[in-house]
Order: structure tokens, then C-alpha cells, then sequence
């Protein structure tokens, strides 16, 4: 029981995984960073704030250059 009291603590949002998965797919069909986090779909399920820290993610950070990542970030800042 104690276990699974504070699990939340230590997991990620369910819909940030799959943002994250969503994200690297359309990569994958060859579309651009800023373009996919402008997505309806991205928008309505990750605050600013989670699309940042959605763009710190290993997963992410293999996926993507250096400065794709630091132009999303600062699409995302503004």
C-alpha cells in the first residue's frame, strides 16, 4: 500500500509519454521539431512548461540535433 502511495512522485504524466512518442514519430515522417509542437495534439495535452521538459528528455535528446532542440526551446519560451 505504501508503495504505491507516493509512486506519482517519481512517474512521468502518462500523456507526456505519449506527446513523446507522437513527437518522435512525426520526426520520423520527416517533419520539423517547431512544426510538430505546434500541433493541436501537442498543445491541448502538455502546458509550455511540460513541452520544455518534454524537450529535455533523453529519448528527445537522441532523437533530435543540438539546435533543433534549442529552437524548439526557444519557440516554446516565447
Amino acid at each position: 500500500m505504501f508503495k504505491n502511495l507516493f509512486s506519482f512522485l517519481f512517474s512521468r504524466g502518462s500523456a507526456e509519454e505519449h506527446v513523446a512518442r507522437y513527437v518522435i514519430r512525426e520526426h520520423g515522417r520527416g517533419r520539423s521539431l517547431t512544426e510538430i509542437l505546434e500541433d493541436k495534439y501537442v498543445q491541448n495535452r502538455l502546458t509550455p512548461d511540460q513541452q520544455r521538459r518534454l524537450l529535455d528528455r533523453p529519448e528527445m535528446i537522441e532523437a533530435f540535433s543540438s539546435g533543433a532542440l534549442d529552437d524548439a526551446k526557444a519557440s516554446v519560451s516565447s
